[in-house]
C-alpha cells in the first residue's frame, strides 16, 4: 500500500502542514524536526506526488521528446542527449515515437498537453503544423529538434543538410567516380529533400551522373532491396551514397551477398555516423551529425526558454556535418 502524507504526519507525531513543509519549504523547519520527519519518510519509503505538487505551483518538471524512429540509432543519440542535459537540471524527460505518422505526433501531443509538460522538443512530421502553435498558446515551449523553419516563435537545432549532400558528392568524385547512385527515403522528410538537393547541386558541378533509388523507409530492409535495384541497372555505379547510415549497412549486406568487393569494385557512403559504422564488417564512411550535442542543446534552449521566459531570445541553431572516412569507400 501506498505511504500518504498524512501517515507520515502520524509516525513522526508532527502535523500535515509540517510535512508539507519539509517537503516544499525544508528552511523554515526546525533543524530537529526536519531530520526527524526526513527520517520517517526515509524509513516509510514515502514518496512525494510530484505530478500534484507542480500542478500546484504550475511548475511541471517534466519534458516530452517526440522523435520520428526511436529505432534509429541518431534519434537514440539525440535521445540521449536530451536526457542527460535535463537531468542534470532535474527534469524527466517522456519519449514518444512517432514513426513519421501525423496521426501519432497529434496523438502523443495531446497526451504531453494532457501530463502539462513545461516543454517539447519535436521533430515534426510538418514544421508548419498548428499543432506546434496549439502547444505554445497553452503555455508549453516549444524546440524543433533536427528541423528548422525560419520566422517561428521557437527555438531550433539542425544540421546543414544541403552542405552534407554537397560534400558526399564531392568526395566520391574527388575519388574519381562519376557514376553513383543516391538511395533515399521520400522528399516529404526535409532533412531528405535537403540532402538530395546538395546531392543534385554537387553532382552537376563535378559532371557526374546520380541514379536516385527511392525507399519508402530509411532502414537496412529497404536498403536491401534498393541495392538489389541498383544491381539490376544496366549500367551499375561505382559509388553509392544512402541519405542515412541504415540504408548504407542494408546496402553492403546485398553486396556482400553477391560477391561484390567493398571499395575494390564498388564504393558505399553513409550518412549520420552512427556507433554501428565504425564496426560494420566494412567500416562504413559517413557524413558525420553531432547527434547527442544536437541533443544537448536543444534541451539547453528549451529549458531556457522554460525558466526564463521573459527574457530569452529564439535561436536557429545549425551545425555543420563532417566527412568521416573508413574502409567503405575508395578510388575509382
Amino acid at each position: 500500500m501506498s505511504v500518504s502524507l498524512r501517515d507520515v504526519a502520524k509516525a513522526a507525531k508532527v502535523s500535515v502542514g509540517t510535512v508539507s513543509n519539509v517537503l516544499n519549504r525544508p528552511e523554515v523547519v526546525a533543524p530537529e524536526t526536519l531530520a526527524r520527519v526526513q527520517g520517517t519518510i526515509k524509513d516509510l519509503g514515502f514518496v512525494p506526488n510530484g505530478f500534484a505538487r507542480h500542478l500546484r505551483s504550475g511548475n511541471s518538471r517534466t519534458l516530452g521528446l517526440i522523435v520520428p524512429d526511436v529505432a534509429n540509432p541518431f534519434f537514440t543519440e539525440v535521445a540521449r542527449g536530451v536526457e542527460d542535459a535535463a537531468s542534470k537540471r532535474d527534469y524527466a524527460v517522456f519519449l514518444c515515437n512517432s514513426d513519421e505518422s501525423a496521426t501519432k505526433e497529434d496523438r502523443y501531443i495531446n497526451i504531453l498537453i494532457e501530463q502539462q509538460v513545461r516543454g517539447v522538443l519535436i521533430t515534426p512530421t510538418d514544421v508548419k503544423s498548428d499543432r506546434l502553435d496549439a502547444m505554445r498558446e497553452r503555455g508549453i515551449a516549444v524546440t524543433l529538434v533536427d528541423r528548422e523553419i525560419k520566422g517561428r516563435k521557437q527555438c531550433s537545432v539542425s544540421v546543414d543538410d544541403i552542405h552534407g549532400g554537397q560534400l558526399g558528392i564531392e568526395y566520391l568524385t574527388g575519388l574519381g567516380h562519376t557514376e553513383i547512385a543516391w538511395v533515399c527515403g521520400p522528399d516529404s522528410i526535409p532533412q531528405v529533400a535537403d540532402r538530395g538537393a546538395g546531392v543534385a547541386k554537387a553532382a552537376k558541378f563535378a559532371g557526374a551522373t546520380v541514379e536516385t533509388i527511392r525507399v519508402s523507409l530509411m532502414n537496412t530492409t529497404q536498403g536491401e532491396e534498393a541495392a538489389k535495384k541498383i544491381l539490376a541497372l544496366k549500367t551499375i555505379p561505382t559509388a553509392i551514397f544512402c541519405a542515412n547510415d541504415l540504408l548504407a549497412l542494408g546496402v553492403m549486406r546485398t553486396l556482400r551477398e553477391n560477391k561484390l568487393r567493398i571499395p575494390e569494385q564498388i564504393s558505399v557512403l553513409g550518412y549520420d555516423d552512427i556507433e554501428f559504422a565504425a564496426s560494420a564488417a566494412v567500416p562504413l564512411s559517413s557524413i558525420s551529425q553531432p547527434a547527442y550535442q544536437m541533443g544537448v542543446t536543444a534541451a539547453d534552449l528549451l529549458l531556457n526558454e522554460c525558466e526564463e521566459a521573459e527574457t530569452h531570445e529564439h535561436q536557429q541553431i545549425r551545425f555543420q556535418p563532417q566527412l568521416v572516412e573508413r574502409a567503405s569507400t575508395g578510388k575509382r
